[in-house]
């Protein structure tokens, strides 16, 4: 099945202040290596290179978070992504993004990294990146 990269690029939309748009998320789902996992209310898109594999993006619909959503999404992934052979997941994260911090860390992910003042906000203030891995050799509590 064919994804549906504008219906994607709708989630993204409500999901981040600053979205990546159809055309560039068509561009990230046919790279080699992407994996994504979809359902109607978000997906994440992941890409594996080797035996290591990145979240390129987690998006969940605003008035469909914190019911298991994100949660069931980055289960999914990522033992696809340990099925084609990934050993190690990575992701970045904004470290004022509380919610997601708390997700993550509940996953067994660890600061591996932190990138100062990476994000841009909207009031022009900026925030750390996070650094974030997970050993996939266990499966995700």
């Amino acid at each position: 099945m064919t994804p549906d990269a504008a219906r994607l690029a709708e989630i993204h939309a409500a999901a981040f202040d600053v979205a990546w748009d159809a055309e560039a998320l068509r561009s990230l789902i046919d790279r080699p290596g992407a994996l994504l996992e979809a359902e109607a209310e978000g997906f994440v898109l992941m890409q594996i290179a080797g035996d290591e594999a990145e979240v390129i993006t987690l998006a969940v619909r605003p008035s469909a978070r914190r019911r298991g959503h994100a949660r069931g999404l980055m289960a999914r992934a990522s033992a696809r992504a340990a099925g084609e052979g990934a050993t190690r997941l990575f992701l970045e994260v904004a470290e004022d993004n509380v919610a997601a911090r708390a997700l993550y860390a509940d996953l067994g992910f660890t600061e591996a990294g932190r990138r100062p003042r990476y994000y841009a906000r909207p009031d022009g203030s900026r925030a750390d990146a996070l650094l974030l891995a997970l050993n996939l050799t266990g499966a995700l509590p």
